[in-house]
């Protein structure tokens, strides 16, 4: 496959990822993104590594997969930190999943029965342990599992050193051009219609995100079946005396939001997020900026002496099951990476390598065969 050239529908870092390491190979390599390379999906994102945080038992075969995505992370980092000739914000303090009354931790609890039926690397700690390691949590915290593995990176340094790792391999970048049809003949991918007319490929992948269903051209039965999630977000800025250095998730029995606190290395604190099926609107509502700062005050009492930063709503990519979309599809050399939901950011290396593979070597390996589309075809 090395000769033929390949067209990826979408610039995320999925589409970015899978390119770059495509592009490495010597191989024919142009992305289309309808708007600004990874500035949808992947901008709004936390950048949480955390399999372990998120795991449930129903959903044994998608935290295999991310918990061997996490893996390869200390490898894609001094990868593309190499390429790009930047960090991207690599960090491995650990995750503190907290409650703050009774209910939050007989909840607690049954997570970590949970991660522990699941052979997870997570400790229980009581409030007064949980201070020790984040002296910022509010002294009504009574319980909370450390997440010692869970870790975290800076999306936007991630999007940036990509979007530069790909394009100095030899990849071909088109932003702002959305592709209008895939063009299919036969049973198999031609090319893709595009503003400035019909290009021919050997191969397209749609990494389209919540827009993959969007695309025209596929036959309506394996047509990808992906939402948009909207979940709404803010950044704080971390002044002396209310830095914290642990990523803190809360676990509320009594609200509709559990949110999350990520630190950057730069000292911005990102608050998020909700959880909306709204479709395409991405309007930020009072309720929704209400639930976040309600939610990280309860945890960190501190933020509310912190300015705000930033606000903004993103579109995560949810599938039927919320699990990603990977691999063949009935119509030949038409490849889906799609559908990641939360979990884009942790998934990218095990996609970009594992999807690279399969359109060099043809090969579907073990470790997406759970996540083809055919799941829902029978």
């Amino acid at each position: 496959m090395k000769n033929k050239s390949i067209i990826i529908i979408g610039g995320g870092v999925i589409g970015l990822g899978i390119g770059w390491q495509l592009a490495k190979t010597g191989a024919s390599v142009t992305i289309y993104e309808r708007d600004r390379a990874g500035r949808a999906a992947s901008w709004a994102a936390a950048g949480m590594l955390a399999p372990l945080a998120e795991a449930h038992t129903e959903e044994p075969e998608l935290l295999e997969l991310e918990s061997e995505s996490l893996a390869l992370y200390p490898q894609w980092v001094q990868e593309l930190e190499a390429d790009a000739e930047m960090s991207i914000g690599y960090r491995v303090e650990g995750t503190l999943i907290v409650g703050l009354e009774a209910d939050d931790t007989d909840q607690l609890r049954h997570l970590y029965e949970a991660q522990q039926h699941l052979g997870l690397d997570v400790h229980w700690l009581n409030g007064r342990e949980a201070r020790e390691i984040e002296p910022a949590l509010s002294p009504r915290v009574t319980a909370a599992i450390h997440c010692v593995t869970d870790y975290q990176v800076d999306n936007r340094l991630m999007v940036k050193a990509l979007q530069y790792a790909y394009q100095a391999s030899g990849g071909i970048l088109h932003e702002n051009s959305a592709i209008e049809k895939i063009v299919i003949e036969n049973g198999v991918v031609s090319g893709v219609q595009t503003q400035d007319g019909l290009r021919e490929t050997d191969v397209v992948v749609l990494a389209a995100g919540c827009w993959s269903a969007q695309i025209k051209g596929v036959p309506d039965a394996i047509q990808p079946p992906v939402r948009p999630v909207k979940g709404q977000m803010m950044a704080l800025q971390m002044e002396e005396g209310i830095a914290i250095k642990t990523v803190i998730r809360t676990l509320r029995a009594r609200y509709p939001t559990s949110v999350y606190l990520v630190p950057r290395s730069d000292g911005r604190l990102i608050i998020g997020a909700t959880s909306e099926e709204m479709g395409f609107d991405t309007r930020l509502t009072v309720g929704g900026m209400f639930e976040l700062l309600r939610g990280a005050w309860e945890a960190v009492p501190g933020v509310y002496e912190l300015p705000i930063l930033e606000t903004w709503a993103g579109l995560r990519p949810g599938s039927r099951d919320n699990a990603p979309i990977l691999g063949k599809t009935p119509v030949k050399n038409l490849i889906y990476a799609t559908g990641h939901y939360r979990n884009g950011i942790l998934l990218t290396p095990i996609t970009a390598y594992e999807i690279a593979k399969l359109i060099l070597t043809g090969e579907t390996s073990e470790t997406i065969i759970p996540f083809q589309l055919d799941r829902f075809l029978k």
